[in-house]
């Protein structure tokens, strides 16, 4: 597997321009490209058969992704990608991480052609019950290039063994595999009623890389929801 070559372009509304070599590809989110060169193909899959789609349906994804790859002679031809809203792009060296990914699941925005995108389940009862943007993860594996999005600054984390970090379940980008994720009620009468922060908080034990954002696409929908209640 080659490396895939590419850019960030931009500060805040960045763009992931790939350069594919001939018989190169990616897969991306369904309306993730922003645009494409002559001699890029796009063809649209299931990205592994009707279960695969299925399943990131019922994790509130797409059904679909989309494919691109280099069709033509030239040495190298161009595609680039967009979040659909403000944020960073990070990437994700699958092999570097053991192969595997787990991140939220509006969080995956392209990837090598040959990583396949799933669903993973939280495994604690109470993250199901509770978890909200937590509980239904996305799981990336490959070996190739995984790009993630996230609202705002992008945070990584270096957690030793058995170093515990909690944050709010929306803040959490994703999370490399060894990391135990987990959801802790907050405890307290005053927490419950007057807690801003929510009265549950993932928790998330070493070793492993965790990855946080600053603005969550849920805080940002409240806010402006607030605003436009208020007429603002």
């Amino acid at each position: 597997m080659s490396e895939l070559q590419y850019e960030l372009i931009g500060n805040d509304l960045q763009i992931v321009e790939v350069a594919l070599t001939p018989g190169q590809g990616v897969v991306a989110e369904v309306g993730a490209m922003v645009y494409m060169e002559s001699e890029i193909k796009m063809s649209t899959s299931t990205g592994g058969g009707i279960f695969s789609g299925l399943r990131r349906m019922i994790g509130q994804g797409g059904f679909f992704l989309s494919q691109f790859s280099h069709q033509g002679s030239s040495a190298i031809s161009k595609v680039g990608f967009a979040a659909p809203y403000p944020g960073k792009v990070m990437p994700i060296n699958l092999s570097k991480v053991g192969n595997v990914f787990f991140c939220q699941k509006d969080a995956f925005l392209c990837a090598s052609d040959n990583t396949q995108v799933d669903i993973a389940l939280t495994q604690r009862l109470g993250a199901g019950f509770f978890g909200g943007d937590g509980f239904i993860l996305q799981k990336l594996t490959g070996d190739g290039t995984a790009f993630v999005h996230a609202g705002g600054a992008l945070i990584k984390k270096n957690l030793q063994a058995g170093e515990v970090l909690r944050a709010e379940a929306g803040a959490l980008v994703g999370f490399t595999q060894g990391v135990d994720y987990s959801i802790e009620f907050i405890g307290g009468i005053k927490n419950t009623l007057f807690g801003g922060e929510g009265v549950f908080l993932a928790s998330l034990r070493g070793p492993g890389v965790v990855i946080l954002q600053s603005l969550p696409l849920s805080r940002l929908s409240d806010r402006l929801s607030q605003s436009f209640a208020k007429g603002l």
